[in-house]
């Protein structure tokens, strides 16, 4: 990396971090989550960008050399070869299910039966193995045969794939462009992984009335594992949040909230703060009623994305001084407003909830697929002029603990081979026993938190 792209990575990088944690900048940010307009800019297809890592990747470069301001970039999140090797029902993908210029869909189902939370509480394992996988996975529709465990072996193969895909494009995109990423590692809320892989909407709504006990200890067993998660795909050198979208607390009465969504949530939240972690989260849809419980956390932890439904200016006078705020820009105004009412806009929002830091300008958690190139150069440029606060300060980005911190209030990693079982079927160990047993934690864990991405 050259010393001028050191300097950008570091000054793109030490803005962010110090929005997020209401800290001086000498400029707000230009610094959306999830920004679908680069994916489609560079004029890929939806499906060619998920597909072709090659393609997004030179998508992603086509949008930062155009729109040079912005400091951190996150578009796609999916490698489609992945979900196709285990024949993933919960996704439609473009391409292979819609037409290829359209957005990937969610398939929400009842892939948990009513009945199972037993299983699910006492051994989540057998729940996740014999339940679950075989019902969200096609190809391991039928446990035992020689499908399923060549499924197995693909997932495994496609994951370590995904993975170096995703490490290659963020080191070339540090390296060759100085970009950051918004986020690296992501979850969901406890609460959220029952209402959307597993139960469903419409069951879940339904267990909170006829076996809210039932849903309550299932959420606090899936805290462990869902921060686990969290953690095994978090940037070990914890420079960029970890990413969680909520999405069915905007259909919950604040006592509903209160009881069943926010305990859980805020246990996992504090596991990662703990852990010395940041946390993005998007908050879909209206999250009005629920705002004030993030002023129960520390100051400067989180990012919250606030929705379209939500109103920005209200946001403000609940969280401003607490927690870094992002949004402000309707999606309509992307699609079909003019570079004159996205300056307008930008400078109300610049003048009220970002005058004195602590925010970002973005959309409604994302910049749409259908965005006029014309209105985005108009948002950047707006928040240069207006979102200036000392141009001579400069950023530094923050320097962490590299590496793992225990966490009192986190159980220990589960495995379905502790090293204790296996160090009994191995009898004498001849050698040095942690040579053995590192890797071999290492590989049960990752093994293990393979079957819990598939909540998201």
């Amino acid at each position: 990396m050259s010393k001028e792209i050191r300097d950008l990575y570091e000054e793109r990088l030490g803005r962010y971090q110090a929005t997020i944690a209401l800290e001086k900048t000498d400029r707000m940010p230009v610094a959306t989550g999830s920004n679908y307009f680069a994916e489609v800019y560079s004029g890929n297809t939806n499906q060619e960008t998920i597909y072709d890592s090659e393609k997004w990747l030179k998508a992603e470069e086509i949008f930062i050399r155009d729109f040079p301001e912005v400091d951190v970039l996150r578009n796609n999140r999916i490698w489609a070869p992945l979900y196709d090797a285990v024949g993933c029902k919960t996704y439609k993908l473009p391409g292979r299910d819609l037409p290829s210029k359209t957005q990937f869909q969610f398939v929400e189902e009842e892939y948990m039966k009513a009945d199972e939370y037993d299983i699910l509480i006492n051994d989540p394992v057998e729940f996740m193995m014999d339940r679950f996988l075989p019902r969200v996975l096609g190809d391991m529709a039928e446990p035992g045969s020689t499908r399923c465990r060549m499924a197995f072996l693909k997932g495994g193969m496609a994951q370590m794939m995904m993975a170096q895909v995703m490490r290659n494009r963020s080191i070339y995109l540090q390296e060759k462009l100085g970009m950051p990423q918004p986020m690296t590692g992501a979850f969901v809320a406890p609460f959220d992984v029952l209402a959307d892989a597993m139960r469903g909407l419409r069951g879940i709504l339904l267990d909170i009335y006829r076996q809210p006990d039932k849903v309550l200890e299932a959420c606090d067993v899936i805290v462990h594992e869902i921060a686990h998660f969290a953690l095994s795909t978090a940037d070990p050198l914890k420079r960029y949040p970890i990413f969680v979208p909520t999405h069915k607390a905007c259909f919950l009465s604040p006592k509903q909230f209160e009881t069943f969504y926010w305990p859980s949530f805020k246990k996992t939240l504090e596991i990662l703060i703990n852990a010395g972690y940041t946390v993005r989260a998007y908050l879909e849809g209206d999250w009005g009623h629920h705002w004030h419980h993030f002023l129960e956390l520390p100051k400067g932890k989180l990012i919250l994305d606030i929705d379209n439904q939500g109103d920005i200016f209200k946001a403000y006078e609940t969280l401003g001084k607490h927690q870094c705020l992002a949004g402000g820009i309707p999606d309509s105004m992307f699609i079909l407003g003019t570079p004159q009412e996205m300056k307008e806009r930008v400078k109300l929002l610049c003048e009220t909830v970002g005058k004195e830091g602590g925010f970002i300008i973005n959309g409604g958690c994302n910049i749409p697929y259908d965005t006029k190139p014309e209105n985005y150069r108009a948002m950047i440029d707006a928040i240069i002029e207006y979102g200036t606060y000392d141009s001579s300060y400069k950023c530094k980005p923050k320097v962490a603990e590299p590496g793992s911190v225990e966490v009192e209030a986190l159980n220990k990693q589960r495995m379905v081979t502790p090293w204790e079982k296996k160090l009994e079927e191995l009898g004498n160990i001849m050698g040095e026993e942690d040579l053995i047993r590192r890797p071999w934690e290492m590989l049960e864990s990752m093994g293990y938190n393979w079957m819990w991405q598939w909540v998201m």
